[in-house]
């Protein structure tokens, strides 16, 4: 989803530290006083990322930082990877004469560097600091990085979190120091991450970043960003996060049986999941039989990575005839297996 082309959860939310509005990113925060928004924006004709196929863009909107840069606050933008995708990329990555590539376009409301760095999750942890370089305001800048092999990192050949991307509108000095190698590995330092961030943006009211076009491939050269359909991108992400609703799903969407006054309904996913997914339920739902309909506020579900089923309790029908589930208007379902 580096085109950011995929919002399930939403297209603005002032909710941070989760997924909640592009598919696959998430905003992390501390310590700020006002929570920033996150959204799904449009890139504006004309521009550069436009000119090469890119409609939509991560934005982050700052809240008011009335008390300045705290030494612990940070507002961080995050994506994470499966071991096996980087295990099974075919890049080197023991080897120093092995390279991938991180590329993505970014632009910021206010003219400054911005910092992040990467990090390898198994083994013994490695970070790869780096920073944007200088950013001129309301600009739209690629930024490329050539990552070498390095032989301390590793992966597992599973579906666990194995690689991480960070970028940093702001983090504070508990996590900082001007010691750190840019363009380097090194083992991971908890109070030493990055260099110190220049906090400009993060002591502006309603500053503006922007991130699009972001792509991880093997090699040395920053090659033309790979487009993919909304459908390919849709379900890619569904691997991860599925949401079901009235207008999504329509009238019924899950159909089952009665046995003994148990409504038994079955539900395979368009897409397996990383793993057995967590779930969350609101609002509630209409369960029908041929004699009666039956509101319930809780399915009581089990999911695996294939599917869910659900056993609904004190229904009223015949045995073996049809019932099936509707959804009231502001009902939501979510099965999560994100990183």
């Amino acid at each position: 989803n580096g085109a950011m082309q995929v919002a399930q959860r939403g297209t603005s939310s002032t909710t941070s530290n989760t997924y909640s509005t592009v598919d696959r990113f998430q905003l992390r925060t501390s310590g700020v006083d006002e929570e920033p928004t996150q959204a799904q924006a449009d890139v504006a004709s004309g521009t550069t990322p436009f000119t090469l196929g890119f409609r939509k863009a991560f934005k982050i909107t700052n809240g008011n930082q009335t008390s300045g840069a705290g030494t612990s606050d940070y507002i961080w933008f995050e994506h994470r990877l499966e071991s096996q995708d980087m295990a099974n990329s075919g890049w080197n990555y023991t080897s120093s004469s092995s390279f991938i590539t991180f590329s993505f376009w970014i632009k910021s409301s206010v003219a400054q560097t911005f910092k992040g760095y990467l990090r390898v999750i198994d083994g013994t942890t490695y970070q790869y600091p780096f920073e944007t370089g200088s950013l001129s305001a309301d600009t739209w800048t690629k930024v490329t990085k050539i990552v070498p092999g390095n032989s301390n990192i590793s992966f597992d050949n599973d579906a666990n979190f194995g690689f991480q991307i960070n970028i940093f509108p702001f983090y504070g000095t508990d996590v900082t120091d001007n010691s750190v190698t840019e363009n380097a590995w090194a083992a991971f330092a908890s109070s030493a991450r990055m260099k110190d961030n220049t906090s400009t943006w993060y002591t502006t009211n309603d500053a503006t970043l922007e991130i699009t076009g972001m792509q991880l491939e093997v090699g040395s050269v920053a090659t033309e960003f790979e487009h993919k359909s909304f459908a390919v991108e849709e379900r890619l992400c569904k691997r991860y996060f599925q949401r079901f609703t009235k207008a999504t799903h329509g009238q019924t969407p899950f159909t089952g049986h009665l046995t003994s006054a148990v409504g038994i309904i079955g539900h395979v996913f368009s897409v397996v999941m990383r793993a057995t997914p967590s779930i969350s339920q609101s609002n509630n739902f209409n369960v029908y039989t041929a004699s009666t309909n039956n509101v319930k506020t809780d399915l009581n579900i089990e999911a695996a990575p294939q599917g869910f089923r659900t056993l609904i309790q004190s229904m009223t029908g015949t045995n073996g005839h049809a019932c099936q589930i509707d959804f009231e208007t502001n009902t939501i379902l979510d099965f999560s297996s994100e990183l």
